[in-house]
């Protein structure tokens, strides 16, 4: 068996990040980095001892490169870097499934802790066909393309309903209530480590019930940014895009993939 974590850090356990701030740019980031570590072992360390022989750790913070390569458990694979624009690097059908550690809820959450939809400064919201979306769904959704299922995924509550909405059979953890933007009730980190190896143990104990998600084809993409010039840009330099409003463009594509 071959699976894929993708790995955030905004879902962590006890990452708040500042108000105002993004969470590279707060005090939490170098806890979060290390927390991020310690909470992929814990997944990685189940699926090796349950049987997988390959495991490749996506670090999709960013521009990548917030781990300790080094640190992490040795028996792993590394998706580094970024450039060509793929989710889910050296993704393929013959995987038996993907998990998500330290994701975060979508932007319009309502005391979701740095909630955002793949970035804070640029997007309002993303829509696939018509429904507001967060990068646990796109991602689902890239995945399930390949007929790869979400076995797997720790964030904090508002995030595993978000996650549970689009694909409720996920087995979950959840790592920290959120009271507000940057503000959470969180279990101990060391304590989440614990939980999210003996979630991810169910979670294979469960691969049959898991199921690959996707969404319907052709693909409705809308997105609303925050600021006009973004819009401008989006509307006048990427081919297809049409404007619905000051700040909104919409685009067909025959699947999710084309657009990430």
């Amino acid at each position: 068996m071959k699976f894929i974590i993708g790995v955030d850090l905004e879902g962590l356990a006890c990452v708040v990040g500042a108000p105002g701030k993004t969470l590279t740019d707060s005090p939490d980031y170098e806890f979060a980095k290390r927390q991020a570590v310690r909470e992929v072992n814990a997944a990685a360390s189940a699926l090796f001892d349950e049987g997988a022989r390959q495991v490749i750790v996506w670090d999709n913070h960013g521009s990548s490169l917030n781990l300790a390569c080094e640190e992490l458990e040795e028996r792993c694979d590394i998706a580094v870097g970024v450039g060509n624009g793929q989710r889910w690097p050296g993704l393929d059908s013959s995987f038996a499934g993907v998990l998500f550690i330290g994701y975060h809820p979508m932007d319009n959450t309502v005391d979701g802790v740095l909630a955002h939809t793949f970035s804070s400064i640029s997007y309002q919201y993303i829509k696939v066909n018509g429904v507001e979306v967060g990068e646990m769904a796109v991602d689902g959704a890239i995945a399930g393309a390949l007929g790869v299922p979400l076995i797997f995924a720790a964030s904090d509550d508002k995030g595993i309903a978000e996650v549970k909405q689009f694909m409720p059979w996920v087995e979950i953890v959840v790592t920290k209530q959120g009271l507000a933007r940057n503000m959470a009730i969180s279990k101990h980190p060391l304590r989440v480590v614990e939980e999210i190896n003996q979630g991810v143990r169910t979670a294979l104990g469960r691969l049959g019930e898991m199921q690959p998600f996707r969404f319907a084809e052709p693909t409705i993409v809308e997105i609303r940014y925050k600021r006009l010039e973004d819009t401008e840009r989006a509307a006048r330099s990427h081919e297809g895009w049409q404007r619905l409003d000051p700040y909104t463009v919409e685009k067909e594509f025959s699947k999710i993939q084309e657009w990430l």
